[in-house]
């Protein structure tokens, strides 16, 4: 490392490519189990694909919480004030454990209304798939929260390895347990749900124990011990809600959405399904580089250079437009051969290629502004105008965009990228003059 910058460009590599690595895999996996399910019929891709679009707004809860964890233990970090570190990584544990239980016991016993209500009418053997996987994934909540909690400890202290490694192995776990319980056993959208399960909740368990072990930053050991401290609950819940309502308003918009692309059929549907996974597989290494920046950001402030947080923003907004570039390009090679292998028709197939052509082209240019930007307020304590400029950005228009666009141009399933596009070209200017006004930094602990 230099004397000019906390972080060489050898420390913050090795501080984002596990997270990139990570998150890439999530997503690859995540592809891999929509190719197995799809080859139980498009009625199964699209039930998974109805739920799990329910499911990511709970996991953006979870991960909200992780990022007040992030965001209050890299800043004592950055102050060299470990033990407040060590008490506020087992707050972020004890929060998230409870909201995980609070919010399982919620959808579990509303599960059959909240179906109804979001998706409205629709096949009865898509209804029936999404009943299945709903009620399997419910269960996978607490292992979701754990997970993000334990991994965000790690990342506050500059470990983006480990993580990466449990990583691995729980998507491992899910493959080998999708093709063994779909293939083998013929257990159909329950196996996928059941795989899924078993490997959230492993991930859980093996992070938790890791983080008791020896010689490392931040430790946290006899999780029954952990009382309330209600004045660092208050610190983590001042960073965690605003996200957890951003993150919360983005996923509610993606079903709004969702509810229009519902009517189109089950053609559209599966389409779609597959575009948004797609989309997700080139956003991982963008939002790769945001997360490990989070980590940057907390510990420059902390120790009390702005001066190297302003640089390292920058910086990684550069490093956005080239992983955006490069995976952007990457997952449209490979949309021919995945939609052949999974089975799908030939028009949803045509219908994905097409779409994700205009999200190849769009994405490079408007994502990292948007987005990486984004990153670096929030672990500044710029939390609440982020909130509120992504809410209304998203509502304003993506989803009333992309629901006109739908509902009364019948566009078809392309509208809901336009609307997308629009929400993030608009995102990204009003980002960017945030920034370069130098109001984002706030005192975080």
């Amino acid at each position: 490392m230099n004397d000019k910058h906390i972080f060489s460009n050898r420390k913050l590599l090795l501080l984002l490519i596990p997270i990139i690595a990570e998150q890439f895999l999530n997503s690859l996996m995540g592809m891999a189990d929509s190719m197995m399910v799809s080859n139980v019929g498009a009625a199964a891709l699209s039930g998974v694909s109805l739920v799990d679009s329910i499911n990511n707004l709970v996991v953006q809860a979870f991960a909200a919480m992780a990022t007040g964890g992030v965001i209050i233990c890299s800043t004592y970090i950055g102050q060299r004030d470990i033990k407040r570190a060590n008490d506020a990584a087992a707050q972020v544990l004890l929060v998230s454990a409870f909201l995980s239980a609070f919010i399982m016991l919620i959808c579990l016993i509303f599960r059959g209304s909240l179906l109804s209500l979001i998706f409205g009418t629709i096949d009865a053997d898509v209804m029936k798939a999404a009943n299945t996987y709903f009620l399997l994934s419910i269960l996978s909540y607490p292992g979701i929260a754990m997970s993000a909690a334990g991994a965000a400890v790690f990342r506050a202290q500059s470990n983006t390895r480990l993580p990466m490694n449990v990583a691995i192995i729980s998507n491992i776990l899910n493959v080998a347990g999708n093709a063994l319980f779909i293939f083998v056993f013929h257990m159909g959208v329950f196996g996928a749900a059941l795989a899924t399960l078993i490997s959230r909740l492993f991930s859980a368990a093996v992070l938790l124990i890791l983080l008791g072990r020896k010689n490392q930053e931040i430790r946290v050991i006899s999780y029954h011990k952990i009382k309330p401290d209600f004045d660092k609950i208050k610190r983590i819940l001042s960073m965690g809600i605003p996200n957890g309502i951003e993150n919360s308003m983005f996923q509610f918009g993606k079903l709004a959405i969702q509810s229009s692309v519902s009517l189109l059929g089950t053609t559209a549907i599966a389409a779609q399904a597959m575009a948004n996974i797609f989309e997700n597989v080139n956003g991982v290494a963008g939002c790769g580089v945001g997360i490990g920046l989070m980590t940057v950001i907390g510990q420059c402030l902390g120790a009390g250079r702005k001066d190297e947080a302003i640089y390292y923003t920058k910086k990684m907004i550069g490093w956005g437009y080239i992983a955006i570039t490069v995976s952007c390009l990457f997952t449209y090679a490979i949309v021919r051969p995945v939609t052949t292998l999974a089975g799908m028709e030939k028009e949803s197939a045509a219908l994905c290629l097409y779409m994700l052509g205009w999200i190849t082209i769009v994405k490079p240019i408007l994502w990292s502004p948007s987005f990486i930007t984004a990153y670096s307020l929030r672990a500044a304590g710029d939390v609440k105008f982020s909130m509120l400029i992504s809410t209304l950005t998203m509502w304003l228009c993506r989803v009333t965009l992309a629901t006109y666009l739908i509902r009364v141009v019948h566009m078809g399933p392309m509208g809901v990228w336009i609307g997308m596009f629009s929400d993030w070209g608009i995102r990204g200017i009003i980002f960017t003059v945030r920034f370069l006004r130098g109001k984002w930094i706030h005192k975080v602990v």
